[in-house]
């Protein structure tokens, strides 16, 4: 027996995306579903939904629709088992996945340093209104 194939809908809640969210990364070819039912209904696999939760994690870091596609043809050559990369195509696939490491990272740096920044502010406001309420408990 072959892999369990889901419908979109089971798909939408495991990966907390929205049915359109994965129709449209359909349509941009960022990932295809394994196959069709008869009534043609998209039937994804496990694989497919861990590309969907690459995708979704990618998202928030600002990444184009564009370093997704390369990113997972990057991660799609590594695993190729029918055709492994070898040699200096290896060494050049994990460098390019690096590169995307290092872009991350950077990028959730920038993220973090944005939460203490807002969480800052919202401390402000709350000290601020504490402030209030004391002066109109006093007065």
């Amino acid at each position: 027996m072959g892999e369990r194939r889901m419908q979109i809908g089971e798909v939408a809640e495991r990966t907390g995306l929205s049915l359109r969210t994965i129709r449209h990364y359909e349509e941009v070819a960022l990932v295809i579903p394994s196959a069709r039912s008869k009534g043609g209904f998209r039937l994804y696999t496990e694989g497919d939904v861990e590309r969907l939760m690459v995708i979704r994690r990618m998202k928030p870091l600002g990444f184009s629709l564009e370093e997704m596609r390369d990113l997972l043809k990057i991660t799609d050559r590594i695993a190729d088992t029918r055709d492994p990369a070898t040699g200096g195509e290896r060494e050049r696939l994990r460098e390019r996945l690096d590169s995307f490491r290092k872009v991350a990272d950077a990028r959730c740096e920038t993220l973090r340093a944005r939460l203490e920044m807002a969480q800052d502010f919202a401390a402000t406001l709350r000290r601020r209104l504490d402030a209030d309420a004391d002066a109109d408990n006093r007065g």
